[in-house]
């Protein structure tokens, strides 16, 4: 079932087109049609969203499934997703929600901020994961909610390819506490074949959040496409450039949606997080298997022990071997 409700961020054209504002694909959008992400509309004289209120997956989950590991480490968040998405990703992992619309079911943003309360009171839920599908699509629909959610005490996390104009993204950081931000490749080229988008507009949209909100990026190493020492060297300069600190996960490719090449070999995924950990940090590998512990960046002592989703904490914040101020927000 649709929901339509009215659009932000779109500009009237005389002959009955919308050139839609809220994401960089800037889409001219004709009487009847929908735009790149298939879930805005032209609709009855207006440009309308058709998945406003509607959920595709909701799950409650380990934060560290984000995910992220210097953000309320060891607590659970309520994830919950639409359908639609502004890239189109070759190696989408949710392809069925992000490009063919999967069946959904409809819930009222109050409904929503409702639920995650009854989990915080059951199971000491932190807040709301947008997810699954790019959130960034669903604007509308956070905007309406993530107030909400903030006003109740509850912690608000966008799970984003972070490509969307510079408005709208600053008007979600206001309401956002934390975000795990895509950063797929680091050319044009590389967004251009195989995510349907820019490079540009994502590196922007990361310094802005990085100065106003916790963020930890992710990159998927697929081999022969972004897998080079050389611009694994690069991203990790230019993210080290704007903090050392931020932390970043490196995650393995599988065959998935219309990407079949092999899955990255474990020697490449090893290789990469060596050249990274010499610019930053706290550099993490996911699909791997392998433990990813954080270790404190002075002394190498343990702060946090994870197997798998499983997570143990020894200290927080301050190192108790040597006094270094590690960079993690804990709950209380």
């Amino acid at each position: 079932m649709n929901t339509f409700h009215e659009a932000e961020y779109y500009q009237r054209l005389p002959e009955g087109d919308f050139i839609c504002r809220l994401c960089p694909q800037q889409c001219r959008i004709a009487v009847g049609k929908t735009g790149f992400c298939g879930v805005r509309i032209n609709r009855d004289g207006k440009l309308e969203t058709i998945n406003f209120g509607q959920v595709s997956s909701i799950g409650l989950d380990p934060i560290e499934k984000k995910p992220l590991y210097h953000f309320y480490p060891g607590r659970l968040i309520l994830s919950v997703g639409t359908v639609g998405c502004n890239l189109a990703c070759r190696f989408c992992q949710n392809w069925q929600i992000s490009r063919e619309k999967s069946p959904t079911k409809s819930m009222t943003p109050e409904k929503l901020a409702e639920l995650a309360d009854e989990l915080r009171q059951e199971k000491d839920n932190i807040g709301v994961a947008f997810t699954y599908s790019e959130p960034g699509v669903w604007y509308e629909f956070l905007t309406e909610t993530m107030p909400q959610l903030r006003e109740g005490g509850l912690k608000n996390v966008l799970v984003t390819n972070a490509f969307l104009e510079p408005k709208p993204w600053r008007n979600l950081l206001k309401w956002t506490d934390a975000a795990n931000i895509d950063l797929k490749g680091f050319d044009d080229s590389y967004y251009q074949r195989l995510c349907g988008g820019k490079l540009g507009p994502v590196l922007e949209n990361i310094k802005t959040a990085v100065s106003l909100i916790h963020v930890e990026l992710t990159t998927l190493i697929i081999p022969g496409e972004n897998d080079q020492p050389e611009q694994i060297q690069k991203m990790a300069q230019w993210i080290a450039a704007l903090d050392p600190e931020i932390p970043w996960h490196l995650s393995r490719y599988f065959p998935n949606y219309r990407l079949m090449k092999p899955a990255t070999p474990l020697t490449t995924m090893e290789e990469s997080l060596a050249i990274a950990k010499g610019y930053l940090k706290h550099v993490y590998l996911g699909n791997t298997g392998k433990a990813n512990h954080t270790y404190c960046p002075e002394c190498g002592s343990l702060i946090v022990e994870r197997d798998g989703f499983q997570t143990r904490i020894f200290n927080m914040n301050v190192c108790r071997e040597c006094g270094k101020t590690v960079r993690i927000i804990k709950g209380t």
